[in-house]
């Protein structure tokens, strides 16, 4: 994203993490999930014909690449990162010239990513939830024995994407 506030939070974020042992939430991250996501719409189009017409491969880059804006603002305040993240974003979403539905359905997908959230509401924000966890490196991972997300992560035994 060309957006010189979206730059500042990455940044913000690569800070709040630098000793941070774990999976870090830096743009590669952000990408990962934004191509991880694409992948699983397009699997469940082609397999199980689900109409995914308002998932477009804007809409879910946009997405995946604004997920995780704030996640130093849950570190500094302990204010959930996705729901500051979809706040943080709209204005970034603005200026990039998406529409208010497009928004709504980004918005709400970045409020829902979260894994362990039951009752998403949104096709994108479920297939979100699932490419974040997705897009580690569990199995390869120094910090693993010590992570407390490891019993419940679909790549500790291999990489799936």
């Amino acid at each position: 994203m060309n957006d010189n506030y979206y730059r500042e939070c990455l940044e913000h974020n690569a800070v709040a993490e630098v000793e941070r042992r774990f999976c870090r939430h830096d743009l590669q991250h952000m990408l990962d999930v934004a191509r991880i996501t694409y992948m699983l719409v397009l699997e469940d189009a082609c397999q199980k014909g689900h109409d995914t017409a308002m998932l477009t491969r804007e809409i879910i880059y946009a997405a995946g690449l604004l997920h995780d804006l704030a996640r130093w603002l849950e570190y500094e305040t302990g204010e959930d990162h996705a729901v500051a993240g979809a706040r943080l974003a709209g204005p970034v979403l603005d200026r990039s010239g998406f529409n208010d539905r497009e928004k709504e359905v980004i918005l709400t997908a970045i409020r829902e990513h979260r894994a362990g959230a039951e009752e998403k509401t949104s096709s994108l924000g479920r297939y979100m939830a699932r490419a974040d966890d997705l897009s580690r490196p569990c199995y390869n991972c120094k910090a693993r024995n010590e992570c407390y997300k490891i019993g419940r992560m679909e790549t500790s035994g291999n990489l799936l994407y």
